[in-house]
């Protein structure tokens, strides 16, 4: 599919050497209340501090209203149409229907000039995951002797024989994330808002 996106093989060239980066993707699981946003937060904070640039996808098996009810991108997608895109010099969002869950492999594509994609969920997948487990929250970490667990972050002091990180940790938890993968980083995406 994607190489009747290009209008030229020249272009379709350049898509493919832009879908041909390989991002690490890492998954932050855990139970619901654990801090998994919050330690995104810190964690995209801290990558972004240090020029990298982060892709997030976050995974919402009951379905989500991006959209703002009664802006007009709202009004044309509950008009019937299957795609909306809202688009500013500044950035740009897409809402539109699919007909199954897409994998985060699936929607790198979407995010091809990243050099760390952090995805919130997707527990089932086979990813590298980063469990945020909190003892208050549930007796066990979801992913006890688990292959695919690269790091615990926790304040509990549990031995699950990976790396153990505390929730406030952004930094050490960044520099664990950009040796493990040996990350380099891609031209950086900036702009500057007209003055007013």
């Amino acid at each position: 599919m994607r190489d009747k996106i290009g209008k030229n093989d020249q272009q379709n060239q350049s898509l493919d050497m832009i879908w041909g980066k390989s991002s690490p993707v890492v998954s932050v699981v855990g139970y619901s209340g654990s801090g998994k946003t919050t330690l995104l937060e810190k964690l995209i904070s801290e990558l972004t501090q240090r020029g990298y640039a982060v892709g997030t996808i976050k995974h919402d098996v009951h379905g989500f209203e991006m959209d703002k009810p009664g802006k007009d991108s709202w009004r044309h997608k509950k008009a019937g149409a299957s795609a909306t895109i809202i688009s500013s010099p500044y950035q740009i969002g897409m809402v539109r229907d699919v007909e199954h869950d897409h994998s985060p492999e699936e929607l790198m594509a979407l995010l091809p000039d990243m050099d760390i994609i952090l995805t919130e969920g997707y527990k089932q997948e086979n990813l590298p995951k980063l469990e945020v487990f909190r003892s208050e929250v549930h007796k066990a970490p979801l992913f006890k002797g688990d292959k695919s667990l690269l790091a615990l972050i926790s304040d509990d002091p549990i031995d699950l024989g990976v790396p153990r990180f505390s929730p406030g940790d952004g930094i050490k938890l960044a520099d664990f994330l950009i040796m493990h993968f040996n990350l380099s980083k891609a031209v950086a995406l900036t702009h500057t808002k007209a003055a007013s």
